[in-house]
């Protein structure tokens, strides 16, 4: 039986950023921590269906939407260096588990952010959804 992904959970990804993708890119350039904010079981297929946003070292550029990560979801989440982080909230990626070229059945799970916290992640999310750039993957 593969992982039951949830809420919160912080994984690895190759996370494909609007701007790669606006060039014609396909492929995330490199494994990057990102956050299941997320993950619904399909009843009709029984597939689960993601949507991930992406965990960044790079404070947001103008503009953009981010929610800075506090030091103690930073330990939570298993992000190990004590670099500042941020997870983006105005784009995200969409994947398929059962159909990915990029997750793995028994995918390793980082660490976890609170529920308090994945609220706010959220909240940020949903008011940032219809403002900017949506990335899909479909396999």
């Amino acid at each position: 039986m593969s992982h039951e992904f949830r809420p919160g959970e912080v994984v690895t990804y190759p996370y494909l950023w609007a701007w790669q993708q606006q060039r014609g890119e396909t492929e995330g350039r490199k494994q990057r921590p990102v956050c299941v904010v997320i993950a619904i079981r399909s009843a009709s297929d029984g597939n689960t269906h993601l949507v991930l946003l992406a965990i960044t070292t790079q404070p947001p550029e103008v503009g953009r939407v981010a929610l800075e990560i506090p030091d103690i979801e930073h330990r939570r989440a298993g992000l190990g260096d004590l670099k500042q982080r941020w997870i983006v909230v105005d784009e995200y990626n969409y994947d398929i588990v059962e159909r990915s070229w990029y997750i793995e059945p028994h995918q390793a799970v980082l660490g976890r952010f609170s529920k308090s916290f994945m609220m706010k992640v959220a909240a940020m999310f949903a008011k940032a959804r219809g403002q900017s750039g949506r990335v899909n993957r479909f396999d």
